[in-house]
């Protein structure tokens, strides 16, 4: 029906009213405007066409028809609902009257006017039991919200037409999204009157949940999503990094030492199948679907029950078979299938509770799939590889720790009498250092052991089970109070001299690095192309600083307290040997020279640096020592080596002497004559210097107070040869103890072993 027709089925109830076809006229033209973009024709006729049946449930049908005809009126674009009730109630207020309506009557079709303003659809819905029943008010706002329930492309464009005509259309679209979510809460009726809201609120609920969709889409999201897009990146590159970490964990050990390799099949197929389900979690947490959480439940469940299979066929270790890496890889991996699965759960769970619109890619989405690819790349590298090597370095050491401390050393009087014997000990002299709590011995296998001074107790033992049977190479750190130990095929420890306990432990991959000065730390590392190095090191592994000599060089370094020296020998161009001198803690270069000449073998004695003058290389006799200033690197004094003497020139450190041991006479199989000159640091000049009947070809121990001491065979047994300044003496053994194999002197203490491999030390 036209809107004329619905007009004069009004008529007979108003037959007071003068010039009808003006008033209608005057309110038809308001309704079909061309400036009307919402509110018009079609709306008034939607809201007349439900009051035809909502109208008998009032208790003044005219008064609510008229109420109808007049509530949108008065329309301004952009304008509130309110503003056009009010301004709708004004005109019926002044219109009214001159057509004849009675005053009761008008006021109240301007009551129910400012109704449709302020209890329409809206959050606040604590009118719907209003504190006196208004069953015109009711109607006329059933009929007034009929259409929400019109056609939905007629209110599709309607709603799109209000927001068009919002002022603030973000704020809109927000403050729309909230309604419609109240609105279409369960508990929540649509319409005020029974009758309407079976008949019409099907249909309301259908549009406002389409209505719903359309302003969630509208509203401005660039950071909507990103939970879900987060959980989705975790699923996938969990898995992903489950598969290269599976990968990793096919190059390496089951257990050590290994008997045979071992099978690459099962973490391959790890790795094969964490790719593939990768897809699968990645399709599981982009849907809301309940079969994709029973499927990302499946492989969560698979994960574990295989994490605890590999847990439980972890190798039983004791101190000879130890853990490979194998293990922690691949429990990581499974670790991290697992993680990944209950991220695809998440995400699915996510996607069915989410019904906000979520866009198909934004700022948020974007930045969270970069976050996660970083962070799980953090985590391979920060946290699994530390984490499966502190559990190798945990699970492969055995110790058996000191229960009382050290005691003195006795003194020293090389008088040919045994101090004590220990045939217990596995490690042999060659391989041992002293320390301030006793001798540390290196063993095969990975052990290290410590020796009382006093009685030749083994006052601890540490051993490794993931070395390889090579004995470890030791050094004494921080004075003697710490003992650094270099396992083969594994890297480097660092022991508490007194106890025993592992205070730090270098990375494997630190193993290239060789200790050319132990206290304090300094490393160098050779290539076969481009520049060695020289490293200042911490006791925990630290690098504090690297120092790049250039290309074809080989560097060898001594350090004092303060001053890193270092001999530069150029192995390709014209250049010269060169001396550096660098700050200890910074590495800072403190001065360069070149020379001419070729220094060997630096060593620190007192406050300088000694080094070999051999300008043909190590195979040929020294010329001189040379003694270093490692401030400025100047020449402090220089100590020519006499031209008779033929043997390769010993040297080694005695407190503030060098000792020096040669042969005087030609290198030859008759010549078992030795000469022991000591050397004072401080001025160059010879302390002392004494020949002796010891074999030049044979190996020499010194004691820090300057005793040279070497054994030799005789008819009688072993014979202890001892030259010192005051001369050459010689002491018998006592029956038993035999020349198998030589002296050592750690501290003012000699030893020696026998075949057997029993330690004893001399008195």
């Amino acid at each position: 029906m036209t809107l004329r027709a619905k007009w004069n089925e009004l008529l007979p109830q108003l037959a007071t009213l003068s010039a009808p076809a003006a008033l209608a006229d005057e309110l038809i033209a308001r309704y079909s405007a061309r400036t009307r973009r919402v509110y018009g024709e079609d709306y008034l006729e939607i809201v007349l066409t439900a009051l035809g049946f909502l109208v008998q449930l009032s208790t003044d049908p005219t008064a609510v028809r008229l109420a109808a005809w007049f509530h949108r009126a008065e329309h301004l674009p952009g304008g509130s609902p309110a503003e056009d009730a009010e301004a709708s109630a004004r005109f019926a207020e002044r219109l009214l009257p001159v057509h004849g309506i009675d005053p009761t009557r008008t006021a109240e079709v301007a009551r129910l006017i400012r109704r449709t303003g302020s209890d329409g659809v809206a959050p606040d819905r604590r009118d719907l039991v209003p504190d006196r029943p208004d069953a015109n008010g009711d109607v006329l706002l059933d009929a007034v919200n009929a259409h929400l329930a019109a056609a939905p492309d007629w209110y599709a464009e309607h709603v799109a037409e209000l927001r068009r005509a919002s002022d603030d259309r973000d704020a809109y679209l927000q403050r729309r999204y909230d309604e419609l979510g109240l609105l279409l809460a369960e508990e929540t009726p649509l319409f005020r009157t029974p009758y309407a809201e079976q008949r019409m609120g099907p249909g309301a609920r259908a549009n406002l949940q389409a209505e719903l969709e359309s302003v969630d889409s509208a509203i401005p999201a660039p950071w909507r999503g990103w939970s879900s897009a987060a959980l989705t990146a975790t699923a996938t590159f969990g898995a992903i990094a489950a598969a290269a970490v599976a990968a990793a964990a096919s190059g390496a050990p089951w257990q050590v030492p290994a008997d045979e390799p071992d099978s690459v099949v099962f973490p391959l197929l790890v790795a094969l199948l964490a790719i593939g389900i990768s897809a699968v979690l990645f399709r599981c947490a982009r849907s809301g679907r309940q079969r994709a959480g029973l499927i990302a439940g499946g492989i969560l469940a698979l994960s574990v029950t295989a994490l605890l299979v590999t847990w439980a066929r972890i190798p039983v270790t004791n101190s000879v078979n130890g853990v490979g890496l194998r293990v922690p890889l691949l429990i990581a991996a499974l670790v991290l299938v697992a993680i990944a699965s209950a991220a695809a759960i998440a995400g699915s769970l996510l996607r069915a509770r989410t019904t906000r619109y979520l866009p198909a890619r934004n700022h948020g989405q974007q930045l969270s799939w970069f976050a996660v690819a970083v962070v799980i790349a953090l985590v391979l590298l920060s946290v699994v590889q530390p984490v499966s090597r502190a559990y190798l370095l945990n699970a492969n050491e055995w110790v058996r720790p000191a229960t009382q401390a050290a005691q003195p050393a006795p003194k020293s009087t090389l008088n040919g009498q045994v101090s004590w014997t220990n045939d217990e000990a596995t490690g042999w002299l060659e391989e041992a250092v002293a320390t301030k709590h006793g001798i540390a011995l290196a063993g095969r296998s990975g052990v290290v052991e410590m020796l009382d001074p006093a009685t030749g107790d083994i006052r601890w033992r540490y051993t490794r089970s993931d070395t390889d049977s090579r004995s470890p190479e030791l050094y004494a750190l921080n004075g003697g109070d710490l003992v650094l130990a270099d396992f083969p095929g594994f890297g480097k420890v660092v022991l508490d001299a007194d106890t025993g306990r592992r205070t730090a432990a270098w990375p494997r991959d630190d193993k290239d690095q060789v200790v050319q000065n132990a206290d304090p730390l300094v490393t160098g590392e050779s290539f076969a192309t481009g520049s060695d190095k020289l490293r200042g090191v911490d006791v925990n592994g630290r690098i504090r600083w690297t120092y790049e000599p250039g290309r074809c060089t080989e560097v060898n370094a001594a350090a004092t307290a303060g001053v890193v020296v270092g001999l530069l020998s150029h192995e390709c161009g014209s250049s010269g040997d060169e001396l550096a001198g660098l700050d200890v803690d910074t590495g800072k270069q403190l001065w360069q020279r070149s020379t001419k000449e070729g220094y060997r073998r630096p060593m620190v004695v007192g406050d300088l640096v000694v080094a070999a003058v051999e300008p043909d290389g190590d195979s040929d006799p020294a010329t001189a020592l040379v003694g270093i200033d490692a401030r400025s690197g100047a020449e402090r004094w220089r100590w020519k080596v006499p031209q008779q003497w033929a043997c390769r020139t010993l040297l080694m450190p005695s407190g503030r002497m060098v000792i020096v041991v040669d042969c005087p006479g030609p290198e030859t199989r008759t010549n078992d004559t030795s000469v022991v000159t000591a050397i004072d640091s401080r001025t160059g000049r010879t302390a002392w210097q004494h020949v002796a009947p010891i074999d030049p070809r044979g190996r020499v121990a010194v004691t820090t107070d300057g005793r040279v001491v070497a054994l030799t065979r005789t008819g009688q047994g072993c014979q202890l040869n001892v030259v010192s300044r005051t001369g050459f003496r010689q002491a018998q053994l006592p029956d038993g103890v035999t020349c198998s194999r030589e002296a050592w002197a750690f501290g003012n203490q000699v030893f020696t072993a026998q075949r057997d491999g029993t330690i004893v030390a001399l008195r």
